[in-house]
């Protein structure tokens, strides 16, 4: 059976697998402080459905709770520790099935097994937030392996705490053209591809949002790092096959048995 990726822009996708929909950090808003949606329609109503949402950190562009909201009745939501008590939003959410995970938990639902890993990023909800909560990456394994990275740099035992997948969704890019430690750019997503080496990538979190006014200055850097990954992928690992989507778009992967 395929496993169907689809990016609805920054770090939001579905990954559905074994007749079970996952979805990332929902982010379905067109404005977001300081930010605004410049490319790609807000995700259909479509989007909103899952079976499991993951959470990897409390950031408001990753954690945030009036698209959460937005999900089903029952809808089982997996967050960092810690959560809960750092983003008092969450606890309104009473609609949800929400579980708080760390590294190394592993979750069964229905025929996936989601496993939490851990990611290099700044957990706390805001900049001097008192609460702290680890940011977290997913595996989500079914007919495949499905790595979602969520934010995170690049470390050195990403590989061995990642283990084996098939595909990686890895964030390329961020607000501006220079990241500082705890995110991957278009050449350190193209080195964790590298140590990652699985089948096929989709570069995320990229060209979606833009803080207010930087449309009209360099809009190029908005742009360019997803096509700057795919290039300096081919360099680094040319064994995996970069699936550039654009919003709303989806890739149907044909596992092997």
């Amino acid at each position: 059976m395929p496993v169907e990726i689809t990016w609805w822009g920054h770090a939001t996708c579905t990954v559905e697998d074994s007749d079970t929909r996952v979805l990332t950090d929902p982010l379905f808003t067109r404005r977001l402080a300081h930010l605004r949606r410049r490319r790609g329609a807000p995700p259909p109503p479509d989007a909103w459905r899952a079976d499991v949402a993951l959470v990897s950190h409390l950031h408001a562009d990753h954690l945030h709770v009036p698209s959460l909201g937005r999900l089903a009745p029952g809808t089982r939501l997996l967050v960092p520790r810690g959560a809960p008590r750092a983003v008092r939003g969450l606890r309104r959410l009473t609609h949800l099935r929400i579980r708080e995970v760390a590294a190394g938990d592993e979750i069964r639902i229905a025929d996936l097994t989601i496993r939490a890993v851990p990611a290099e990023h700044d957990g706390r909800r805001l900049p001097f937030g008192p609460h702290r909560s680890p940011a977290l990456g997913y595996v989500v394994e079914g007919e495949a392996r499905t790595y979602f990275a969520g934010d995170t740099g690049l470390f050195e035992a990403m590989a061995k705490e990642v283990g084996p997948v098939e595909t990686a969704l890895l964030p390329v890019g961020g607000w501006g053209p220079y990241l500082g430690e705890g995110h991957l750019d278009a050449g350190r997503a193209a080195q964790a591809l590298a140590r990652l080496a699985p089948r096929w990538a989709v570069p995320v979190h990229y060209g979606t949002y833009w803080p207010i006014g930087m449309d009209a200055v360099r809009p190029h850097e908005f742009y360019a790092p997803g096509e700057e990954f795919e290039r300096l992928a081919a360099h680094r690992a040319p064994e995996v096959t970069v699936h550039r989507l654009g919003h709303g778009e989806s890739v149907r992967l044909a596992v092997a048995p």
